[in-house]
C-alpha cells in the first residue's frame, strides 16, 4: 500500500482512480477534494482530471493534484485504450444506453464476417462526427445542454486515429471489443457508426477505459480505497 504525504499532493501527485458507473468525472473530483484538502491542511489545494469519462463508463481516471495540475493538458493528449460492448438493433440520441432506444432492424442475420469487415473500416486516421450529447462547445454552449433542451445540434466532423479495433466476442445482439485510439475519439460514435455500416443500428452499452498512455487501470484504486489511505 502506497503511503502518501501532504507534501506530495501539494508539490504535485498523480492518483489513478477506477471511476465507478453513474459517476461523472467531476463527481470524483468533488468527492476527493474535501478529504485531500483536509489531509494537506490546504483549503486551496488544486485538483483536476485528465480526460473525461461519461457517467455510463467506468475505468481509469488520472487525477492531478497541486502543481501537477499544470500537466493535465499533456496527459489529455496521450493515447487511450478501451474495452466495451456495442448492442446492435437500435439507435439512441446519445449513442449509448443513457437515452431511449429506437429499434432499427433485427441483427439476427448479421454474421461474424460482417462485423469483422465493418470493424476494419475504422482502422487508421478517420473522420468522426461526435455525438450531440457531448461536452464539445457549439456557439459557446455545451452540445449536450442544447440536445437535452430538444435543439438539433450540428456537430462538425474531426480527425481521430484508431490504432486497433479488436472484436473480442460476438453474442448477437452484443459485440464486445477492445480499441486503442488517439485523444478525442468518441467510442459512442464508433458504436453508432458500425451499426450504420451493418444496417441495423448500434449503440454503446458498456465502456471501460483501461489505459491512458503508460498509466494502467491495473494500478488504479477505487475511490473508497484511496480515501482510506489518506485517512490513516
Amino acid at each position: 500500500m502506497m503511503m502518501y504525504t501532504a507534501e506530495q499532493f501539494i508539490e504535485g501527485q498523480l492518483v489513478l482512480i477506477n471511476k465507478p458507473k453513474t459517476w461523472t468525472s467531476f463527481d470524483v473530483i468533488a468527492k476527493l477534494r474535501g478529504p485531500l484538502r483536509k489531509f494537506c491542511n490546504d483549503k486551496n489545494l488544486k485538483l483536476g482530471h485528465a480526460g473525461t469519462l461519461d457517467p455510463m463508463a467506468t475505468g481509469l481516471l488520472v487525477i492531478a493534484t497541486g502543481r501537477f495540475t499544470k500537466k493535465i493538458s499533456t496527459l489529455q493528449d496521450l493515447d487511450k485504450t478501451y474495452t466495451g460492448t456495442i448492442r446492435l438493433g437500435g439507435v439512441t440520441p446519445s449513442y449509448d444506453a443513457d437515452t431511449p432506444v429506437t429499434i432499427v432492424a433485427d441483427p439476427v442475420s448479421i454474421t461474424a464476417e460482417d462485423i469483422l469487415s465493418a470493424s476494419k473500416q475504422f482502422i487508421g486516421v478517420i473522420e468522426q462526427i461526435p455525438p450531440q450529447y457531448s461536452s464539445i462547445k457549439t456557439d459557446g454552449e455545451r452540445a449536450y445542454k442544447k440536445a437535452r433542451e430538444g435543439e438539433t445540434v450540428i456537430m462538425k466532423s474531426r480527425q481521430v486515429r484508431i490504432d486497433t479495433f479488436d472484436i473480442t466476442s460476438i453474442n448477437i445482439p452484443d459485440i464486445s471489443f477492445s480499441i486503442a485510439c488517439s485523444k478525442g475519439t468518441y467510442i459512442r460514435s464508433i458504436a453508432h457508426d458500425i451499426g450504420q455500416i451493418l444496417g441495423c443500428g448500434g449503440y454503446l452499452v458498456e465502456l471501460t477505459r483501461t489505459r491512458i498512455g503508460d498509466y494502467s487501470l491495473d494500478d488504479a484504486l477505487t475511490i473508497e480505497a484511496f480515501l482510506r489511505q489518506i485517512s490513516l
